[in-house]
């Protein structure tokens, strides 16, 4: 793998996956490029929802699943590292599929948004042996996608509970 490089404007724009999977430049963040990033989850899945059904907003994350692996992929090449911190549309992705399963309101999509990052950031297993071990774009979109899966399961259960 080549020496890591640092993103710039210059490079994300230099190529729509590049520019895609920074999240439309919120990877460049100099602080939390993953917690920034993810925030572009929200309009993701409130502009889907806003023309699909559950069914075909269900879709259409899998098609941007299907594009993220190549996306991050590329990406990754492009800055010599396979999960840079910059790279996010893992994470925007991850959450739009978390809210798909999120009672609607401001705290439950606080809640929701706030798990979602801790297993994100903490990777218990099986999101650290996979974040670990797949050094590609499937690795980069997999991870996000088990802590999308533990979110979901928190959210699910608080609901139920209250």
């Amino acid at each position: 793998m080549d020496a890591t490089i640092k993103p710039t404007w210059r490079l994300i724009t230099s190529h729509p996956a590049y520019f895609l999977a920074f999240g439309l430049g919120t990877g460049l963040s100099p602080k939390a490029p993953g917690t920034v990033g993810t925030l572009l989850g929200f309009p993701l899945y409130f502009g889907l929802a806003a023309i699909l059904p559950l069914p075909g907003i269900l879709a259409a994350l899998l098609v941007a699943f299907v594009v993220g692996v190549k996306l991050c992929d590329m990406a990754g090449k492009a800055v010599g590292e396979a999960d840079h911190g910059g790279i996010v549309w893992d994470e925007i992705v991850a959450m739009a599929l978390v809210l798909c399963f999120t009672p609607p309101g401001l705290l439950w999509w606080i809640a929701s948004f706030a798990a979602f990052r801790v297993f994100d950031i903490f990777k218990p297993w099986p999101i650290r042996y996979f974040d670990e071990r797949w050094k590609n774009g499937l690795g980069v979109m997999v991870d996000d996608l088990l802590a999308a899966g533990y979110a979901i399961l928190v959210i699910e259960l608080a609901s139920l509970w209250l």
